[in-house]
């Protein structure tokens, strides 16, 4: 998955772990960017009677910078709280949910707070934090635990969970439907891609992928706000060209640095909050950073990210892949030279003059930050493979939903961008072609905001299909 499980200690902790990030000009509203903040991979739908939610215990964040210095100008905080509200019974609905505000019927609601925090350059030249609470006690929806507990689901609490901010910003949380597609069995048992799984060294005859994600939930933070709340100065950049058009995207979480747990069961958290989770770019942490640093990564801010360029340069996959696949990319295993192409694509953003029309670029100073230059208006006809399909507003350049992630970097580090910056280099043929063999058969996406479609049902074995 993009950043599901990829780390050793995060995943123990599912609650904290980082899934995706999704960053784009809103379809619908052209003025404004949509962020995704995904958390606490593999759901299953059916997976009671203490169902998934967020934790009490972790701040939730989303970062934006946009003075090119790889550090959180703008930030949004999000705490939650669980309430049980009949502590007479082990279920978490004792009837239908009938409402977000049901809490007869619903035990365990759970409310949140959203606090916006701006770095602000302070009288003496060092950088001051200026926080404002912008809303408490904000409802999140159920879980959509089945049929019976929570009819008619999509009506009754999508909707009505999404809640208006000051400053025309918008604010979802909640259980969703995963939209990351990828065949996560066959990736990882040894590489199995395709279409050229039968020339793998222990071949395999499977045509077609199995999408590891279908009919699993992830619990989604989605905000909705202004371009001018996110850029540099306020003033909404049109030019393509400008500096101040391209913003850097990531979340992370963080946990206290003391736990007390007592002989009752009750636990304690105390001290400063100390990260322990981070993504920016899909697949950053899960692919290319090796599992020795993994851990360590996932507590470091992006400005740390120095130490890190070894493995973009002189990324792992790139070499397993002609070991996996002989003779398939031989130009591939030929090539020694520091991968310019992937630090540009994940590091620094691309440079104008390398796309043209394009440039995400926020400096040579290397950080894993999803780019996105919000002067590229959406597509009318979006390609799934983004840059590579020759549309401007998809990945790199910020992160859709629909965007086929999996298949735009398997391509990019098989060296199919390669020859832009470095027209040296011949492609192989097969880059152009590689797939985990997947497409897009989640819950459908919505048209608005929130986007991602709705959850999966807990007494439904499929989406859609009602359970024998």
């Amino acid at each position: 998955m993009s950043s599901h499980r990829e780390a050793p200690e995060i995943s123990k902790d599912p609650v904290a772990d980082n899934t995706d990030v999704y960053a784009f000009v809103s379809p619908d509203r052209t003025d404004s960017v949509t962020i995704l903040a995904n958390f606490i991979p593999l759901q299953g739908a059916d997976g009671g009677p203490n169902f998934y939610e967020f934790g009490d215990d972790v701040l939730y964040e989303i970062h934006v910078s946009n003075r090119g210095d790889r550090r959180a100008d703008v930030t949004y905080q999000f705490r939650f709280t669980t309430e049980i509200t009949n502590p007479d019974t082990f279920l978490y609905n004792t009837g239908p949910i009938a409402s977000i505000d049901d809490h007869v019927h619903w035990t365990r609601p759970q409310f949140y707070s959203v606090r916006r925090v701006v770095r602000r350059r302070g009288h003496h030249g060092e950088d001051d934090l200026d926080g404002k609470v912008l809303a408490r006690r904000l409802a999140c929806p159920p879980v959509n635990v089945g049929i019976r507990s929570t009819p008619d689901y999509a009506a009754t609490f999508t909707a009505a969970a999404v809640h208006d901010l000051p400053g025309g910003r918008k604010v979802f949380a909640g259980q969703r439907a995963e939209g990351f597609h990828v065949d996560l069995g066959s990736i990882f048992d040894l590489g199995t891609l395709r279409p050229f799984q039968n020339l793998h060294l222990i071949p395999s005859a499977a045509a077609v992928g199995v999408n590891g994600g279908r009919a699993l939930n992830v619990h989604s933070i989605a905000l909705q706000v202004p371009i001018s709340d996110l850029v540099s100065h306020g003033s909404v950049p049109t030019e393509v060209s400008s500096p101040r058009a391209v913003i850097g995207v990531w979340s992370s979480t963080s946990r206290q640095r003391s736990r007390m747990r007592h002989d009752d069961g009750s636990r304690f958290e105390s001290g400063p909050f100390s990260q322990v989770s981070r993504l920016g770019n899909p697949l950053f942490n899960e692919v290319i950073v090796p599992m020795s640093d993994k851990d360590r990564w996932n507590a470091l801010p992006p400005s740390a990210d120095d130490q890190f360029v070894k493995y973009v340069e002189h990324p792992e996959l790139a070499a397993l892949l002609p070991v996996l696949y002989p003779g398939v990319f031989p130009h591939l295993a030929a090539y020694t030279k520091p991968r310019a192409d992937l630090v540009a694509i994940l590091l620094t953003g691309i440079p104008s003059g390398v796309v043209p029309g394009f440039q995400n670029f926020t400096g040579p100073q290397p950080a894993d930050l999803l780019r996105l230059n919000v002067a590229i208006p959406p597509a009318a006809t979006p390609s799934p493979f983004g840059l590579l399909g020759g549309d401007l507003a998809g990945f790199p350049n910020g992160r859709r939903l629909t965007d086929d992630i999996v298949a735009i970097e398997l391509r990019a580090v098989a060296g199919a961008v390669l020859p832009l910056v470095d027209p040296g280099f011949t492609a192989d043929g097969a880059a152009a072609l590689l797939t985990d063999g997947t497409s897009d058969d989640n819950q459908p996406f919505l048209d608005h905001f929130p986007y991602l479609g709705t959850p999966n049902s807990g007494s439904e074995v499929r989406p859609g299909t009602p359970a024998t």
